[in-house]
């Protein structure tokens, strides 16, 4: 006498929860994600209609207090033209691309375009700097 239990256990596991998962989490990232500011220095840029793309090498900003810093990290104005020589290194054609606030006086901008002249002299090189701007509204 077979006796069989009408319940049977199935040893499958459902992937759908998972995927429901997988899919929540990818939408809250994408969405987190863009929320988070590229710049980490909060600049004005001034406005212009002229669009220049480049690939950058090196990113110098210029804030509302005078501060240069290339990338993240704060540079006094004697060690600019050394930090922006070493970000350069080896290359003989590269883009210098400069995040001034509006409110800066020209003299701390040409500050950055001597110190990258200087480097093309003394290794004779052809980087070159590229003002950024916000487009006009």
């Amino acid at each position: 006498m077979a006796i069989q239990s009408r319940n049977k256990r199935s040893v499958d596991f459902s992937m759908a929860s998972m995927s429901d998962l997988v899919f929540l989490l990818l939408i809250f990232f994408m969405l987190t994600s863009t929320l988070v500011s590229p710049n980490a220095i909060k600049l004005l840029l001034p406005s212009s209609n002229s669009k220049t793309m480049a690939k950058q090498t090196v990113t110098v900003y210029i804030n509302d207090n005078f501060n240069y810093f290339i990338g993240e990290k704060r540079v006094s104005q004697d060690q600019l033209q050394n930090k922006i020589d070493k970000s350069l290194a080896g290359q003989i054609n590269a883009s210098v691309v400069l995040k001034a606030d509006k409110t800066v006086p020209i003299q701390y901008v040409i500050t950055v375009i001597d110190a990258v002249n200087n480097i093309n002299k003394k290794y004779n090189t052809k980087h070159k700097v590229i003002l950024a701007t916000k487009p006009k509204r």
